[in-house]
């Protein structure tokens, strides 16, 4: 099974940025969905962003204009460029790919802390 590790997170002011890493331990190419989710204390994971098969892109509400998401099928690697970071983005970011056998497979989360 695919392994996933995240990395880029720490601490930032607001209105600053930070880009996240996902690295796979293995080929990505065959996973119909890769992506971004995030979860803050007290609330439900939400959808940041995910690169699908066939170029489309979808976007959380919260990250549309602010983020942008990439997925190299080559390095195996799916990124995440945040910019004009807000306090409400504080959260544990995790990288997930969903494949038709594989199903879900979630990285271990890295925390991003924005400060006012």
């Amino acid at each position: 099974q695919v392994q996933l590790v995240e990395s880029g997170g720490g601490l930032v002011q607001a209105g600053g940025s930070l880009r996240l890493s996902c690295a796979a331990s293995g080929s990505i190419f065959s996973f119909y969905s890769t992506g971004w989710y995030r979860q803050a204390p007290g609330k439900q994971r939400e959808l940041v962003a995910r690169a699908m098969s066939g170029g489309i892109i979808e976007y959380g509400d919260s990250a549309k204009g602010r983020f942008t998401i990439s997925r190299d099928n080559v390095k195996n690697t799916i990124d995440l460029q945040m910019n004009n970071l807000k306090p409400e983005d504080t959260a544990v970011y995790y990288c997930a790919v969903d494949g038709v056998v594989a199903g879900r497979v979630w990285g271990q989360g890295t925390q991003v802390t924005v400060s006012s």
